[in-house]
């Protein structure tokens, strides 16, 4: 099992969320848990087409930490 680090943001629409580890995953959805339930199914359909196509499938590598700062 592999973890992937999404990146979650919210739009004027509503969210967006893609992957650094694979480039051009992306979803969308109008609430939080709807873009990272569609994210989840992007990674998965993703992946299958890599391995479909005979294409390596990037290892998860990206790692997240927020730093503090004075407001």
């Amino acid at each position: 099992m592999s973890r992937y680090l999404i990146i979650i943001e919210e739009t004027a629409t509503g969210f967006s969320a893609y992957s650094p580890d694979l480039p051009g995953c992306i979803a969308t959805g109008q609430t939080r848990a709807e873009v990272e339930t569609e994210m989840h199914d992007a990674i998965e359909f993703h992946i299958e087409g890599l391995r479909l196509a005979d294409c390596p499938v990037p290892e998860p590598r990206s790692r997240a930490a927020y730093c503090e700062v004075s407001s």
